[in-house]
């Protein structure tokens, strides 16, 4: 059984008087113990599903599909449940930890308070005794326990981040762009970390970033998000060296290669803008930015099809034309 299964995932937001989606039709697995990136650029919808799956959306979001953890439908449980699962059996670090860390508490109490909720034999001391643990594990010395997230660097408060996320032992972390205004050196010990602790652990992981080369690093499987939807899916490393979409392509082209000098001076970029999710169009939503769009791309709405061995493209080029009709 997969430990994260999303069916058709849908979110649709309230803006000016009408409905707008963010999410269009998203289906993801990820296995006990298995990682998967989810990358896009701003506004493709990938926080909105990290949200989603923890049922984290203001009470305006209109939420579609299922959300299966462990075999469970998150969207449909009763409050008392929800509460139980999150932190326990799924915890998220959020993007930007100084935002998400509480100001005026110390850290190590932040840390211990999601212990003493959700178990009842735990003691202040003993929840204390577990956060310096746990900040151990992190890479931070226990006495980090007793200072307040402005005396931390911005590596130490998403480290304090990802052990208030391990505190109850959850199945399933989600990381949303758990790198996110670090510099290069801290950037590759977040990493590190993350993939220690995952492996170490077990646990399952949902990594979201807009850097394709770091998910083929970090993660097993990569699915690249457009416009709300899935257009690329597959093993992290085959999808960042040969991606079977365009946008696909493109996202990984904009990053400097190690070992090429030139890419450092002129990355290629893509032109235009996302399309706007409250307009309506038939045909590939990527077909205007697109660099090799055919005829057939103005009127058919590609779904993901098989574009190699345990793969999938949402893009007409992945098939024979005559299967296209």
């Amino acid at each position: 059984m997969n430990h994260l299964e999303t069916r058709g995932l849908t979110v649709a937001y309230r803006a000016g008087g009408r409905e707008v989606p963010a999410v269009r039709g998203v289906d993801l697995a990820i296995p006990p113990g298995g990682t998967l990136g989810l990358a896009g650029e701003s506004g493709c919808g990938k926080s909105t599903v990290a949200l989603a799956v923890l049922r984290l959306l203001p009470a305006t979001a209109r939420v579609g599909g299922s959300v299966l953890l462990a075999g469970e439908d998150v969207l449909t449980m009763a409050w008392g449940r929800l509460r139980a699962v999150r932190w326990a059996g799924a915890s998220i670090v959020f993007q930007g930890a100084m935002h998400s860390l509480n100001a005026v508490r110390r850290v190590g109490d932040q840390i211990a308070e999601p212990v003493l909720l959700h178990e009842s034999a735990e003691t202040p001391a003993s929840a204390a005794r577990r956060a310096a643990d746990l900040l151990e594990r992190v890479g931070l010395p226990p006495r980090t326990a007793a200072a307040y997230p402005h005396e931390l660097s911005g590596g130490q408060r998403q480290r304090v981040m990802i052990a208030m996320a391990l505190a109850c032992g959850p199945r399933l972390v989600i990381a949303d762009e758990p790198t996110t205004a670090l510099d290069v050196m801290v950037q590759a010990q977040i990493l590190r970390l993350l993939k220690d602790l995952v492996a170490r652990n077990g646990i399952a992981m949902m990594m979201i970033s807009h850097d394709l080369s770091v998910l083929a690093d970090a993660c097993d499987r990569l699915a690249v998000m457009y416009a709300g939807r899935i257009v690329e899916e597959g093993p992290a490393r085959q999808v960042f060296a040969d991606a079977r979409h365009p946008y696909a392509a493109a996202l990984g082209a904009a990053f400097p290669v190690v070992g090429d000098p030139a890419s450092r001076y002129a990355p290629r970029g893509l032109a235009g803008d996302p399309p706007d999710p409250a307009g309506s169009g038939t045909g590939c939503s990527f077909r205007p930015r697109c660099a090799v769009a055919e005829d057939r791309c103005a009127y058919v709405d590609p779904a993901l099809w098989r574009a190699g061995p345990d793969r999938s493209a949402a893009c007409v080029r992945v098939l024979p034309s005559e299967e296209v009709l």
